[in-house]
């Protein structure tokens, strides 16, 4: 797994990521989930490209003991988890936009 913080001072833009994303041979779609909702535990066959645009996101990650299994996500982070990692995700408290793709 790989995590990919933003760095740059202003708030990123949806429009950009996509372009970037895309940039990479990506097909990405944008998602949104309200407050609190969760994701139970499962996995892709696939591996699995995932920017937050907007608000936040935490994923628990089972099977990894690094920063024990869990991982926050806010605007403009990147996430790249790799086929069959299982795991489980929780949206924060403003609500999350990602936008995200299979890379084969």
């Amino acid at each position: 797994m790989q995590v990919i913080r933003w760095q740059k001072p202003e708030v990123p833009q949806e429009h950009d990521l996509r372009g970037q994303m895309q940039s990479q041979g990506l097909a990405p779609y944008s998602w949104s989930n309200s407050p609190g909702e969760r994701y139970t535990v499962h996995s892709h066959n696939y591996q699995k490209v995932l920017y937050c645009v907007r608000g936040s996101i935490r994923f628990i990650l089972p099977d990894v003991e690094e920063d024990d299994g869990i991982l926050n996500l806010a605007p403009g982070d990147c996430m790249i988890l790799p086929a069959h990692v299982r795991h489980s995700a929780e949206v924060g408290l403003q609500g999350v936009t990602c936008l995200e793709a299979a890379q084969h």
